[in-house]
């Protein structure tokens, strides 16, 4: 970026941003892509309306602490969230907040939905060391037990596995099976963050040594990816699965799950060479671009293909928490520790 030139950033020209002043947990847009949700550490969750989002977001009490989780509901317009007080709930879109389940003192730190199609659908909770199952009306279908607190949490593109990480490993559940026999996918140590590649080709998981860890499914080979100067806490695959992004360096690093990758290949390294972590990635569900979130509150847009890097959000509100994209990749909502909370409409005119 030239020193001369003050750097244009696009939440200027195409953001909408509030300070919410407490923590940014999780963003995640409503499966219609009409409302936008932001969860906070307070507890709060705030609505914002995508067809006028200058005007009023709306704040929705949903749990008696933290929120520490969030997903889309399986109904067009409604989300999950999960908080500290062991509440599961859910948020209409007009934003009412009703109970799915309670467990008691145990926080709901994961959770992870599937829509089957308009009406019905899946959602997974993870308290604890269990993971349990329910079906779109709330109803507790299973209980899956892991060996260890679960602390990451996904279904497949199809809705057909559920996968859970948790120490030494990840374990794959089949839905509809009749008699739950896990798939164990082993490897020791302690991993924090889960992906399922969009093809079922891989599972792929941050350890706490500061690498990344997967399994090529279904022969379950290892793959070991290192190299970071942190813990990666963000993981995401690109359209299609040709790319994994990752956080924990000072650059967004895309490890190649093609031409035989990651094994074998080195990685790309996108918008780094500051010092500067990175905190979130997200790769657009459309196109080849991926945003990336920073330690300073830095958001950049790559174009993967190019390296080309748009800024979108400045340095300055504190470190990234939460990236999120809409289905149709038009929109991107930012949230960072400090309260600061923004959305993106990228189809306001062309790039």
């Amino acid at each position: 970026m030239s020193q001369t030139k003050k750097t244009e950033f696009l939440i200027d020209t195409r953001g909408e941003h509030r300070a919410l002043d407490a923590f940014v947990v999780a963003a995640r847009f409503s499966r219609d892509g009409r409302t936008l949700a932001f969860a906070l550490g307070d507890g709060t969750a705030r609505l914002v309306p995508m067809a006028e989002p200058a005007g009023d977001w709306r704040s929705v009490s949903v749990h008696d602490g933290a929120a520490l989780s969030l997903a889309q509901d399986i109904n067009p317009s409604g989300f999950l969230s999960g908080g500290d007080d062991g509440k599961l709930r859910r948020i209409s879109g007009d934003g009412e907040a009703t109970d799915i389940a309670s467990f008691g003192m145990k926080w709901v730190e994961q959770l992870a939905s599937h829509a089957l199609d308009k009406d019905k659908g899946l959602i997974a909770a993870g308290v604890g060391k269990v993971v349990h199952l329910f079906d779109e009306s709330g109803k507790k279908l299973k209980e899956w037990t892991h060996p260890s607190t679960v602390t990451g949490l996904t279904f497949d593109a199809k809705g057909k596995r559920v996968a859970a990480s948790h120490y030494n490993g990840v374990t794959l559940w089949f839905v509809a099976a009749k008699t739950d026999t896990p798939r164990r996918l082993e490897w020791k140590g302690s991993h924090i963050a889960l992906a399922f590649h969009p093809e079922g080709e891989a599972v792929v998981t941050a350890m706490q040594e500061n690498a990344l860890h997967g399994w090529k499914l279904p022969d379950g080979q290892d793959m070991r990816m290192s190299g970071y100067t942190t813990k990666t806490t963000s993981l995401s695959f690109s359209k299609g699965g040709k790319w994994l992004a990752s956080s924990g360096s000072d650059a967004m690093v895309l490890w190649p799950f093609f031409g035989g990758g990651p094994m074998g290949k080195a990685p790309i390294e996108l918008a780094g060479g500051d010092g500067i972590n990175c905190t979130q990635v997200a790769c657009n569900p459309k196109d080849e671009l991926v945003a990336g979130g920073f330690e300073d509150g830095l958001v950049v847009l790559a174009d993967i293909g190019s390296s080309r890097i748009l800024p979108v959000a400045p340095p300055g509100q504190g470190p990234v928490t939460t990236l999120a994209w809409s289905a149709d990749g038009t929109q991107l909502a930012i949230g960072t520790e400090n309260g600061f909370a923004v959305v993106v409409d990228f189809a306001r005119r062309r790039m």
